[in-house]
């Protein structure tokens, strides 16, 4: 008996860890995104990426 009360307090300690991962990695990809917008928005990569398009549709 004491074995299941000790197996089951374990599988209880371990419940929210799989909540909180996912809360990690919700914010790192919130992050990234962040960070890829500015990125983007920036003059440089806006003229490059132009760029490339107008050379792809043959103008």
């Amino acid at each position: 008996m004491g074995a299941r009360v000790v197996a089951r307090a374990r599988r209880a300690a371990d419940d929210g860890m799989a909540t909180a991962e996912y809360a990690i990695a919700t914010l790192a990809a919130v992050a990234f995104a962040g960070v890829l917008l500015v990125v983007l928005k920036g003059g440089q990569v806006k003229a490059l990426l132009t760029g490339l398009i107008a050379q792809a549709l043959g103008g």
